[in-house]
């Protein structure tokens, strides 16, 4: 796994952060020191898909980057359930095949490559996982995508979303930002590393209040809408399709 040093050198341009061959050959490295938490909200998006998820299904790993979480959820899930992976970035998609392929992974897969700002086609999904991922879709086509994702789901089926949020309060909205990048100082990130990535993601990375995003959820059509992961500016998030009458 490489080092994650994209932004350890002074740029002389302000450049927008993209998932290009350079992230992916340390994106590893990258989210295991840049998200709170990051292992154990693969085991939590594990438990809970494993109780979700139904033979002869799909599950949808949207924003599947190099596979990790597929890795994580391959010893959870039952067998007879197929995982397909979106994602809109061609490197992710070959760094996972790679990474699939070292671990032997032999559950049915495939990867699919789609830009999500475009739309979703998923289909059979009793499991849907966006994992960071929402906050990269322009807010314009959020409603689309978590729509499209409601209508491809079977009856009470699970979309677990997990995302970075934004506070209405301003106090605290400061205050969690700077938490999150002393944690990522903790980490070995320096202070040019975290200002020039701050910089690099004002344009490309959106995010919502926490009511944003259970108003989309719940005005999509789904029926339950719970919070079960919250670290200050990231929060997980589950929300079931219910039962057509």
């Amino acid at each position: 796994m490489g080092r994650d040093q994209i932004f350890g050198t002074q740029h002389t341009t302000e450049r927008d952060f993209v998932f290009d061959g350079e992230t992916a050959s340390v994106f590893d490295d990258m989210v295991s020191r840049s998200v709170p938490f990051y292992g154990e909200m693969q085991r939590m998006v594990s438990e809970i898909a494993a109780d979700f998820a139904v033979e002869g299904t799909n599950l949808y790993d949207i924003g599947c980057s190099t596979c990790t979480t597929f890795l994580a959820l391959d010893g959870a899930v039952r067998p007879g359930v197929k995982f397909i992976g979106i994602d809109n970035s061609t490197e992710m998609l070959n760094k996972g095949r790679e990474k699939l392929g070292q671990a032997n992974f032999a559950r049915p897969y495939e990867l699919i490559e789609a830009d999500m700002n475009k739309g979703v086609m998923v289909e059979n999904a009793s499991v849907v996982v966006m994992l960071l991922t929402l906050q990269f879709v322009r807010p314009l086509y959020r409603q689309q995508v978590i729509k499209s994702i409601l209508d491809g789901m079977t009856d009470s089926g699970c979309l677990i979303l997990v995302e970075k949020l934004v506070s209405a309060d301003t106090l605290f909205n400061r205050l969690f930002i700077n938490y999150y990048y002393e944690m990522k100082k903790r980490n070995d990130y320096s202070e040019l590393e975290v200002s020039q990535k701050r910089a690099a993601l004002e344009n490309v990375l959106v995010p919502y209040r926490f009511e944003e995003n259970r108003e989309l959820l719940l005005g999509s059509g789904f029926t339950h809408f719970e919070e079960c992961f919250r670290w200050y500016n990231f929060c997980g998030m589950i929300a079931v399709k219910g039962k057509t009458q």
